[in-house]
Parts: structure tokens; sequence; C-alpha cells
């Protein structure tokens, strides 16, 4: 789901970024807000951040000591992309293993299918491995498919949330 997000950061300029023109330093803020948010990627109380919509305040910049460097105040909105149980998503399929499938939608990298969860379709071998039901679908590598979020995890090491998915509901599996 996509979510509008109102934030405050602080946002750091280098003391060599800094010109006595109000435009280059408002430049220098947004451009080190940019990189700073393309950084943090996500939280989890937040989601992915995918893009930043509007700068609504800059406030007043305090020297930092040591290094002469100085710390803005803003305020900001943007758009984050947080996965929920229960909400109904469209994955590609971009593993096939014997015990299920992996996923990605948007900014989610892994989102897994068991084979468990994937009722009526059985587990086909060889060169490239699919998983196919009697009416002959095809859950198969590049193949988009509809699913239902049944639990989610977020992993700070690597700042990314993980997904176990299913099939079991109405319209449901590969979309056509």
């Amino acid at each position: 789901m996509f979510l509008k997000v109102r934030l405050s950061w602080n946002v750091v300029v280098p003391a060599e970024c800094l010109d006595a023109k109000g435009l280059m330093l408002q430049r220098s803020i947004i451009i080190r807000l940019m990189d700073d948010f393309s950084v943090k990627k996500a939280t989890k109380d937040l989601g992915y951040f995918l893009a930043v919509t509007t700068l609504e305040k800059i406030g007043e910049g305090k020297v930092r000591q040591h290094t002469g460097d100085v710390l803005f105040p803003v305020d900001f909105s943007g758009i984050t992309f947080k996965i929920y149980r229960g909400e109904i998503l469209e994955g590609v399929v971009h593993k096939i293993l014997k015990h299920g499938a992996f996923l990605r939608c948007g900014p989610v990298e892994n989102m897994y299918l068991s084979y468990q969860k994937m009722p009526d379709y059985r587990y086909v071998p060889g060169e490239n491995p699919i998983f196919m039901n009697d009416k002959m679908s095809k859950i198969e590598k590049d193949v988009v498919v509809r699913v239902i979020v049944i639990g989610t995890k977020y992993v700070e090491a690597e700042r990314e949330f993980q997904a176990v998915v299913s099939l079991e509901g109405d319209f449901l599996g590969p979309v056509s």
C-alpha cells in the first residue's frame, strides 16, 4: 500500500556546499535530503521510502562546532510503500524452488509463496521448473501472480521487508 507521509528530518550540509546565495543553499539542502532519503531505504513503521513530494519548511541552520557543517531541520512530505497482512498484491516470480516460489512486488524483493499455500498446483521439475495445476495454469519465472499477504517481517540489518503469501482465496493466482 502506498502511504503519504509527513516527516521532519535533520539535514547536514557540509561547509564546502554553503554559499551566500539563498538558492544555492536551498539546492544543497534538497540534494542532501534526497541523498539521505535514498540511503535510509526503509523503516519498520513507514515501509520503503519512494519519493519526496513537497518540501514544506527549512528551519534555521545550526553550525556544528568541530566540522563547520550546518544542520537544518526540514519538514517535507513523501510517498512510502508498506505491505500489510491481508493485502492483495501482484508480484512477479523470480525464482522457483521445489518447496515454493519467490516473488517481487515493487521494492519488496522477498515474497515467499510456499507450495503448501498453492492449492491444486504441483511442482514440475526440469531445466525451467514450474508449478502447474490440472487446468494447465502455470506459475513460472517472470509470471505475474496475484497473492494475499499472510505475514510480514522487517529485517533491520538489511532495512527490508519479507513476506509470506498465499493463493488461498478468490481470484488469486497467475494473471493473464
